[in-house]
């Protein structure tokens, strides 16, 4: 997500420098204007805003806070827009930890890479009125922002979405395997399917461009289930991804031909 997140921040105008965890990756940004820093706390020298997209909130914690982590050199003014998909909890003590004077917005994002390139992503924000002003610039050049409400309310959200994302995947796949076992063919399925509630699902899967793991998407389940005492619906979307071959495909790879034959 940060490499076309970085193409739409150029070519929207601003000046953007950016740290990848992976260096390599952040080499063909160099090409197109960015300045590629060393750590993080080089990324963020001089910066009014600074947007953190990372995998999980260890990540969060090691490029905020760990060795030349950014958190240390934010000054005062700044606004820090956390927007990988991490738990609310952990949101929060992200703020609480960042030095005095620095703005904090949680705003993960709905919409996959495809969504990024696009600048259509659904920004679910979290924070003061005042740092969302802060920010606008640079969100309204990614998508469209709707403000949660408190820190920590835009992760609430965007659990609250892709529960309802992956149990509908989940449904969809179980629907396609009635279909297999009854020997309708599978196109008949989904274009009933897709007049019908699963019809987002239908079309998610259908998404070409689309890009979120298998295991990123469990990761995110489980996040859920931390705040549930019981949820079978959400619990069986999470056996199903763990147990997939491929953790690295997109969550489509889940309603393929050959996973709908076997189930």
């Amino acid at each position: 997500m940060g490499t076309p997140i970085v193409h739409r921040l150029l070519a929207g105008g601003h000046r953007v420098t950016a740290w990848n965890r992976s260096p390599a990756r952040s080499e063909p940004l160099a090409a197109l204007g960015a300045t590629v820093a060393a750590s993080p706390a080089a990324a963020v020298d001089d910066a009014d805003v600074v947007i953190v997209m990372l995998a999980d909130a260890d990540a969060v914690e090691a490029a905020l806070f760990g060795p030349d982590g950014a958190a240390a050199a934010l000054r005062p003014g700044t606004v820090v827009v956390q927007m990988s998909t991490i738990g609310p909890d952990e949101v929060r003590s992200v703020a609480g930890r960042l030095p005095e004077g620095v703005s904090f917005l949680d705003a993960p994002v709905g919409g996959s890479v495809d969504a990024a390139r696009a600048g259509t992503l659904a920004i679910f924000a979290g924070g003061s009125a005042n740092a969302l002003e802060s920010a606008a610039p640079v969100l309204q050049q990614l998508g469209s922002v709707r403000h949660c409400g408190p820190v920590g309310a835009g992760a609430a959200v965007k659990l609250i979405a892709n529960t309802g994302l992956v149990t509908a995947v989940a449904g969809l796949r179980d629907a396609l395997a009635v279909a297999a076992a009854l020997g309708v063919d599978r196109q008949t399925a989904l274009d009933v399917l897709g007049r019908g509630p699963l019809a987002r699902a239908v079309e998610r899967v259908a998404t070409p461009g689309a890009s979120f793991a298998v295991a990123l998407a469990a990761k995110d389940a489980r996040l859920a289930l931390r705040h549930l005492a019981s949820s079978p619906a959400l619990e069986a979307a999470l056996a199903l991804m763990q147990a997939a071959p491929d953790q690295n495909a997109d969550l489509s790879s889940l309603v393929s031909t050959h996973s709908v034959k076997e189930a």
